[in-house]
C-alpha cells in the first residue's frame, strides 16, 4: 500500500490533492500534516512511501524539513510543492535532497507525473527547473552568489529584498532582530553589496521573489 505524506498548512490544498492522486490511482492512501512538526512527528509513527512538501509552512522552513528528513529517513522521496517559482527555490532544494520540485501552479497532469516519478525511484525536473539548473551550471564558479548563502542567510535576503524589515523578518522566523542584522551583514558581505537599496535591486534582478498576486 502505498502512503503519501501531505505536508501543507492549507487544509483544502491537502485534501485536494490527496483525492486527486486517490482518484487517479497514484497513491492509496494520504496522511496530512499541517507543519513542519507534525511532518515530522507523523514520520515517526507512520510509515510513508514519499512525501509531498510545501516551502512555508507555519512553524519551520519547509527546507529546514526536508534537510532534517533527510538525515533521519535519507531514503525516503520528498517532492516540493509550493507557490515559489522553480526558480526561486527549484536548485536549493535539489541540492538540500529534494526528489523533485512541483509549482501549485502546475497541471493536474504535471502533478500525476511528478508524483509517479518520484515513487518510482527516480527525479522529477521541470523544463523550467532544467533551465535554472543549466543556468546554475553555466555560471562560471558553478554557484550564482546568492547559492553560497547558508538557507537563513537567503531567506533574510528575500524577505529585506522583498520590502519587508528587519523586526518583521525576525516575527517570521522566530528570531530576534539582532540575530537576523548578523544574517543582513553576513549576505551583504558575501554578495558585495552595499546597502538595502543594492540588495533589493540583486533580489529584483535575479527574480528571488515573486511580486505577483500572492497563491494559496
Amino acid at each position: 500500500m502505498t502512503t503519501l505524506l501531505l505536508v501543507d498548512d492549507h487544509a483544502i490544498i491537502r485534501q485536494g490533492v490527496a483525492q486527486l492522486l486517490s482518484d487517479r490511482k497514484a497513491i492509496d492512501q494520504a496522511v496530512e500534516a499541517a507543519s513542519g512538526a507534525e511532518a515530522l512527528a507523523m514520520l515517526e509513527q507512520t510509515r510513508c512511501d514519499m512525501v509531498m512538501l510545501d516551502i512555508s509552512l507555519p512553524d519551520i522552513s519547509g527546507i529546514d524539513v526536508l534537510q532534517r528528513i533527510k538525515r533521519h529517513w535519507p531514503q525516503l522521496p520528498v517532492l516540493i510543492f509550493s507557490m515559489y517559482h522553480e526558480e526561486q527555490y527549484g536548485v536549493r532544494a535539489l541540492k538540500s535532497g529534494a526528489a523533485g520540485y512541483l509549482s501549485k501552479a502546475a497541471s493536474t497532469g504535471e502533478m500525476l507525473a511528478a508524483v509517479r516519478q518520484v515513487l518510482s525511484g527516480r527525479k522529477y525536473v521541470s523544463q523550467s527547473l532544467a533551465d535554472a539548473l543549466v543556468s546554475y551550471v553555466a555560471t562560471n564558479s558553478g554557484q550564482m552568489a546568492h547559492e553560497r548563502l547558508s538557507h537563513r542567510e537567503y531567506q533574510t535576503l528575500c524577505m529585506l529584498g522583498s520590502g519587508k524589515r528587519l523586526t518583521d523578518v525576525a516575527n517570521m522566523l522566530s528570531l530576534s532582530v539582532k540575530t537576523v542584522s548578523v544574517y543582513r551583514t553576513r549576505l551583504l558581505e558575501k554578495l558585495n553589496l552595499a546597502n538595502n537599496a543594492e540588495l533589493t535591486y540583486y533580489v529584483m534582478h535575479n527574480r528571488l521573489v515573486d511580486l505577483g498576486p500572492a497563491q494559496a
